[in-house]
């Protein structure tokens, strides 16, 4: 069965209108193939929360009419899935992928960072971590046990990482141009990364149909489906919605919350077809 999601962010008062473009494709494939629609909600950055976010951004989705399939928690008809509250999850996938030599435990401090990569830019290289922890993994291990804070990073392999997008043909990366990326924070909240991957897999999300923004974080999340031995889903990464003029809708310029062009009297049915229309136009 075709499953698709969409997985905002409650980091703003409402849904950003790019968002219900990227979502009415999510929900228009679904529809078409008889399949499902999930609605995600990503909350795994707590310092940028929005107090009434999510609340407001699941009311607008119900009102424009890009209905979940889904409601896995109690609280009403459109309860989403919420990363908040699936950590153990995450944690118990992270440390699956440091025994097997896919991840490793990082407790550099933020300071020792910021001056590697001020190093790195001054000698023109590219900015990356330098895996100074993965050379002493079991003393790291004793600090960690003694309550040293720590991330968990992702080994990145030395090859190519090669990928099929649907809109945008094969794709492939050298690996050695990409960072170690941190997959699991110090305070126990997944990145993006890792979030997005275990969820899509649980999930069973076949299409992962997503911004262009998140094209060069694809391979890394090639790297993880790989080291977990997971099948991927099928990866489309479409145009951002944009001004006439090509840039990028910004809140600076643009009313960009879907909820200021419904209380403008905007019919919902009126700019869903308005974002079709102007997402072929622009792609």
């Amino acid at each position: 069965m075709i499953r698709t999601r969409i997985a905002p962010s409650p980091t703003g008062k409402d849904v950003h209108v790019g968002s219900i473009s990227t979502a009415l494709m999510n929900f228009a494939w679904a529809k078409k193939n008889k399949g499902q629609f999930i609605v995600r909600i990503e909350d795994t950055d707590r310092t940028r929360l929005v107090e009434g976010g999510e609340k407001k951004m699941l009311e607008t989705l119900e009102e424009i009419g890009l209905h979940a399939d889904e409601s896995p928690l109690v609280g009403g008809p459109y309860a989403p899935y919420r990363q908040s509250e699936r950590l153990e999850i995450y944690k118990k996938h992270v440390e699956g992928l440091v025994k097997k030599g896919s991840a490793y435990y990082c407790i550099c401090s933020p300071q020792r960072l910021d001056e590697m990569r001020k190093k790195q830019q001054a000698e023109k290289k590219i900015p990356k971590y330098d895996r100074h922890c993965l050379k002493n993994q079991e003393e790291i291990k004793k600090k960690i046990a003694r309550g040293e804070k720590y991330v968990v990073r992702l080994l990145i392999p030395d090859k190519e990482i090669s990928f099929k997008d649907l809109i945008r043909g094969q794709i492939t990366v050298s690996g050695s141009n990409l960072d170690d990326q941190v997959l699991l924070k110090s305070d126990g909240f997944p990145t993006y990364h890792l979030g997005v991957v275990v969820d899509d897999y649980l999930m069973k999300i076949t299409h992962v149909i997503r911004g262009e923004e998140w094209l060069p974080s694809t391979p890394k999340h090639i790297i993880l489906y790989e080291a977990f031995g997971w099948s991927l889903p099928a990866f489309a990464h479409v145009s951002l919605l944009r001004n006439p003029d090509k840039s990028k809708l910004s809140k600076r310029k643009n009313p960009v919350w879907t909820s200021d062009y419904l209380e403008k009297g905007i019919l919902p049915e009126a700019l869903l077809n308005y974002l079709s229309r102007k997402r072929y136009f622009y792609s």
